[in-house]
């Protein structure tokens, strides 16, 4: 194997939803640590904790673009249901979906990881 094909047959270029779901979960937490839910930090912790994650999955140096989302609730009794899904080469790309809770909201944070081709 030569080029590219050898390129993506390596094993450090496969997505791990393990290693993403660990960055998630850290970057969660240094963003919003021990905070209670306040409306008006909502924007400041979403962009705060997808900045992050983008920052942390690139760091890692695999060959993939990366789309991030993230979603704060309040803890109020109402349900939250979230689904996503991909057309995409299932022995490169990967997601994680990780949910992470306080006493006070839930944060729901979506990783896609495209392979660059």
């Amino acid at each position: 194997m030569t080029g590219m094909e050898e390129y993506h047959s390596s094993n450090e270029s496969t997505f791990h939803s393990e290693e993403a779901d660990s960055i998630v979960k850290e970057c969660i937490e240094s963003v919003v640590g021990n905070d209670d839910y306040s409306q008006s930090l909502v924007n400041k912790w979403t962009a705060g904790i997808v900045e992050r994650c983008l920052t942390q999955l690139v760091k890692q140096g695999k060959p993939y673009k990366y789309i991030v989302t993230c979603a704060v609730m309040q803890k109020t009794g109402a349900g939250l249901h979230t689904a996503n899904s991909c057309y995409w080469d299932t022995t490169m790309d990967g997601s994680s979906t990780v949910r992470w809770e306080n006493r006070t909201m839930y944060c729901v944070v979506s990783v896609f990881a495209v392979a660059i081709a």
